[in-house]
C-alpha cells in the first residue's frame, strides 16, 4: 500500500523505520507538526520524525492545522492508500480522514479501551497496572473511541517509569503496526468495536500534577514519580523552591524510618530518605533549582544537608 505516516516525538520514530523497512508497503510523505523552539538558543527544530523523514528522502508536510486546504489539497494529490499514525499530536478533521481508502489507522499506548487520551502510558504506571500494551485502531471523531484491529500486551514492571515502558512499547507497536498494514492489505483484518466497560482516560500530565504528596502511602509517592519520569517530572518543595525527583525506592521494612514524618528527610552516609503517609522511601536523583541532577546522597553531602529538613509546603 501507499502510506503516508502521521507522527512528531522520537516515540514515533520506531514504527516508521519499520514501515520504511517493510517490503510490502511504501512510505510516500509524512506529516508531523511543525517546527518548534528548542534548547537555549530557542532555535527552531524539526520533529524527529521529519529528520528521519528528510534522512530517508520522503516528502514532508508540516500543516500548522490538519483541516488547511493546502494540506487536504496535497493529501487528495498523494492518494495514500491508508494513513498509519503514531504520537502525531493534533486532532484529524473529518475531511482528512475520509481520504485515505483504508483510513487513519493509530498505534496507541494501552489496551483500549483502557486509558483513552493523550497520556497512557504515564496513567497506567501511576495507577499501578500490572499489564499494559498497544493498540491498533481506525481513527474516528471520538477520542480514542475507534474499532481496534489488534494489540500487543506489556508487562509493567516494578520500576519502570513512563519513559521505560513508552520505549518498549514503541518497538512493539512497531511491529504491531506493520503486521495491521499487512492485514488490512491482505483484507483479513477486520476492527471490532470496542467494549463500552473498562473505558479509562488518561489526560495530559501537567507540572501541577506532578507535584508530590508525602502525605500519600509510599506506594502512591513511587507510582506518581515513575509516571512522571522523564516528563513532565516530579517535583517537590524545598525551602520555598521547586526541587525535582528521580524514582524512589520503598522500604516498607525499615523500622528505624518509621518514625519519619511526611516529607521528613532524615540523611546517612551513603543514602538520604523521606517519610511518607505510610513508611520511608530512599531517594534517588534529585535536582535542586539552578543544579545538576545528581545522586541524592551526593546532594546531601554537597549543600551539608541535615536530617530534619523537610519537603513539601
Amino acid at each position: 500500500m501507499r502510506l503516508v505516516f502521521a507522527g512528531t516525538p522520537e516515540v514515533a520514530v520506531p514504527a516508521l523505520e519499520a514501515l520504511l523497512a517493510s517490503d510490502r508497503h511504501e512510505v510516500v510523505a509524512v506529516v508531523t507538526r511543525p517546527d518548534a523552539t528548542a534548547g537555549r538558543g530557542r532555535k527552531l527544530v524539526s520533529s524527529p520524525v521529519a529528520q528521519r523523514a528528510g534522512e530517508a528522502g520522503i516528502e514532508v508536510l508540516k500543516p500548522v492545522k490538519p483541516r488547511d486546504e493546502d494540506f487536504l489539497a496535497r493529501l487528495r494529490e498523494i492518494a495514500p492508500d491508508a494513513c498509519p499514525v503514531v504520537a502525531y499530536g493534533a486532532l484529524l478533521p473529518k475531511a482528512a480522514l475520509e481520504i485515505p481508502a483504508h483510513g487513519w489507522v493509530n498505534l496507541h499506548f494501552s489496551l483500549l479501551p483502557a486509558w483513552r487520551g493523550a497520556a497512557p502510558v504515564q496513567h497506567a504506571v501511576m495507577a499501578g497496572d500490572e499489564v499494559t500494551g498497544a493498540s491498533t485502531f481506525l481513527i474516528e471523531q471520538g477520542l480514542d473511541s475507534g474499532p481496534v484491529f489488534g494489540v500487543v500486551t506489556e508487562d509493567v514492571r516494578p520500576t519502570d517509569t513512563s519513559g521505560d515502558l513508552l520505549t518498549r512499547l514503541a518497538h512493539s507497536g512497531a511491529g504491531l503496526l506493520t503486521a495491521t498494514m499487512d492485514g488490512i492489505e491482505d483484507g483479513r483484518l477486520v476492527p471490532r468495536t470496542q467494549p463500552t466497560e473498562g473505558i479509562t482516560i488518561a489526560p495530559k500530565i501537567t507540572v501541577e500534577d506532578a507535584a508530590v504528596d508525602w502525605n500519600a502511602p509510599a506506594l502512591r509517592v513511587d507510582r506518581l514519580i515513575r509516571g512522571c519520569t522523564p516528563a513532565p517530572g516530579a517535583w517537590t518543595l524545598l525551602d520555598g523552591e521547586r526541587f525535582k525527583l528521580g524514582p524512589v525506592t520503598p522500604l516498607p521494612g525499615r523500622e528505624d524510618l518509621a518514625g519519619l514524618a511526611p516529607g521528613e528527610l532524615s540523611v546517612a552516609k551513603n543514602a538520604v530518605y523521606a517519610g511518607t503517609g505510610s513508611h520511608a522511601v530512599e531517594l534517588g536523583e534529585v535536582q535542586q533549582q539552578g543544579k545538576k541532577l545528581m545522586r541524592a546522597a551526593d546532594w546531601a553531602r554537597g549543600v551539608r544537608l541535615a536530617s530534619g529538613t523537610r519537603l513539601g509546603g
